[in-house]
């Protein structure tokens, strides 16, 4: 015979009563029991409340009741069509149509019962192919042996279970749920499923709390949360399955379909939104790009396609064949949307219209710094723009490949798969090359556009006021003599370490000396500048901010004689407009 346990049930005060009724006579095998009037309030006891009727035999340890059998225990009433009653225990075992219900809140529904009145502990099974049932209000749970401890207000299953609510249905091998909270465990292979037609949500775990009343789920094992725009992996978090929101700990991914993905030691996520905020070892990767920002502080927005990092900020290009790494206190990209006016076409009758074309931009401020094997670099601030691949470096900006250093008051550098192929200087440019101790190849000019291949320039273009100091090599490699020459054009071809051409137009003006007659006062241009104090060294060496350089951004950074007139004219609007 089973047993088990159920919500509230039975106990006979009145067992006296019902055992002189229940007596075997030889002529009244069957009696029709009263039921005695007593309090029913009166302790946490099991009444018999109604039966059709009731046989007991002396060998027999229970009562048989049978027909419209009805047992109270407080505020729960169970009903049957059959029943062993042991009134010793105040236990039971109840056979067809069992049904427990409490006020209007609860039901349960099943095909038999064990109640062991002890323990009180109730189970409850279903016949093959039915479920045993519970009901409360909105809720249902569904399972073939529910055991229920009246004691905790504990119900549970292991051997598999569904519970539906309005908005979630859960299934799971193992599960327990308290009514009167509300509140619901499940473990190994747990599924919740929204039931919402227009949402696709789905959380798989193997350890899952959730509330039926406020809909949110705590995962509390290695969980996936997958929805229509991505997915989620963490092994605890809180998800609350109404608004979306969700809040994930212990280090934990939302990866989106585009392919970006925001890792964390701690995530705030509204799916709704599509904002998430990340904190501790934050990491925003993205796969198309192939690149990734690092932090301690992230911000995402899914919508608008930006992300912003901060705190030991770092970005990665994963490029062919190295990889580039940078750093700056900010790192911010987002997607910019330029609009391009067409005007009407009266010949052709095409109306006017306006084109918008999408393109992602990164930036970086202040104190930036990168290495990669064949390049480093510095400046205060950086844009990349992804139309036209094109990274413009701001306020004192150096580039460093081999023994050359580049630098300006602007660098453009033009990429080609995270390679340069070109760097230009637009306003004011300067080129070196180390030779040896104090001798450095120079060449300064208006406007600079050098030409790389392999890492290495081939090519160097300027125009306007081009001022060179060269020293070229003899035939056996050695050095004897110092070029200086000033002109308006100049172009340069290299090849490795060698010069093979120089080419000034359209008048040159200058000298060659022999070195041991010149001068150390004329080795150098007077924009001559040698930085390599502040050359990042190796991929680590970017978070370290040398105090040459933080000087040199801050003198950059100064105004010049015409900024503080126009800063107080600006100030003075200002305050004419309030006073206004």
């Amino acid at each position: 015979m089973r047993r088990g346990s159920f919500f509230a049930l039975v106990s006979v005060l009145a067992l006296p009563a019902l055992v002189l009724f229940a007596a075997p006579e030889v002529k009244r095998p069957e009696i029709r029991p009263t039921v005695p009037t007593a309090d029913r309030s009166a302790g946490n006891r099991v009444f018999l409340e109604h039966a059709n009727l009731l046989r007991k035999a002396e060998t027999d340890s229970f009562m048989v009741l049978v027909g419209d059998v009805m047992f109270t225990k407080g505020p729960m009433i169970m009903r049957c069509d059959s029943a062993h009653y042991f009134a010793e225990t105040e236990s039971m075992d109840a056979f067809g149509n069992v049904s427990m219900e409490q006020g209007d809140t609860l039901f349960v529904y099943a095909d038999e019962l064990n109640f062991d009145g002890i323990t009180e502990i109730a189970t409850l099974y279903a016949d093959p192919g039915k479920k045993v049932q519970l009901i409360n209000r909105d809720v249902m749970l569904e399972t073939d042996v529910f055991v229920y401890d009246l004691g905790i207000d504990l119900g549970y299953y292991e051997v598999g279970g569904t519970l539906t609510d309005p908005s979630n249905t859960l299934t799971s091998l193992k599960g327990e749920y308290v009514p009167s909270t509300k509140e619901a465990n499940f473990y190994v292979d747990v599924h919740l499923n929204s039931r919402n037609s227009t949402d696709t949500l789905n959380i798989f775990s193997d350890t899952l709390y959730y509330n039926t009343n406020t809909h949110i789920a705590e995962l509390l094992s290695p969980s996936t949360v997958i929805n229509a725009r991505g997915t989620i992996y963490t092994s605890y978090g809180i998800y609350d399955t109404d608004s979306n929101r969700s809040t994930l700990y212990n280090r934990s991914t939302i990866v989106t379909n585009g392919g970006q993905t925001l890792t964390g030691d701690t995530i705030f996520y509204d799916r709704g939104t599509g904002i998430g905020e990340a904190f501790g070892k934050v990491e925003a990767a993205d796969s198309a790009h192939k690149a990734a920002i690092f932090g301690d502080y992230g911000y995402y927005n899914e919508f608008a396609d930006s992300t912003f990092v901060t705190g030991h900020a770092e970005m990665r290009h994963y490029g062919d064949p190295d990889t580039l790494y940078l750093h700056a206190r900010y790192m911010q990209s987002f997607r910019h949307i330029d609009s391009t006016l067409i005007a009407a076409d009266t010949v052709a009758g095409t109306p006017e219209w306006t084109r918008f074309d999408t393109t992602h931009i990164a930036v970086a401020y202040p104190r930036v710094r990168f290495y990669r094997r064949d390049m480093q670099g510095i400046c205060d601030s950086m844009r990349f723009t992804e139309a036209d691949t094109m990274l413009r470096m701001f306020v004192s900006p150096i580039v460093w490949s081999e023994d050359r250093q580049i630098f300006g008051n602007i660098i453009e550098l033009h990429l080609n798969d995270s390679t340069i192929d070109t760097a230009t200087l637009p306003d004011q440019g300067f080129t070196a090359q180390h030779i040896e101790g104090d001798h450095y190849n120079q060449l300064s000019g208006k406007k600079m556009i050098a030409t790389f291949e392999d890492g290495q320039m081939r090519r160097l273009d300027i125009d306007g006021n081009v001022e060179i100091i060269m020293y070229p090599e003899e035939a056996d490699s050695t050095i004897n003599k110092m070029v200086n020459a000033q002109s308006s054009f100049l172009l340069a071809m290299f090849k490795g370490q060698t010069t093979e051409l120089i080419k000034m137009w359209p008048e040159t003006t200058g000298a060659a000396t022999p070195l041991f007659l010149a001068k150390k006062s004329n080795f150098f241009l007077p924009k001559f500048k040698w930085f390599e104090g502040m050359r990042p060294t190796d991929r680590f060496d970017i978070f370290t901010i040398p105090q040459a350089m933080e000087e040199l951004m801050r003198t950059a950074q100064r105004p010049t004689p015409q900024q503080p007139a126009q800063a107080a004219q600006r100030a003075s609007k200002a305050k004419a407009l309030k006073k206004d």
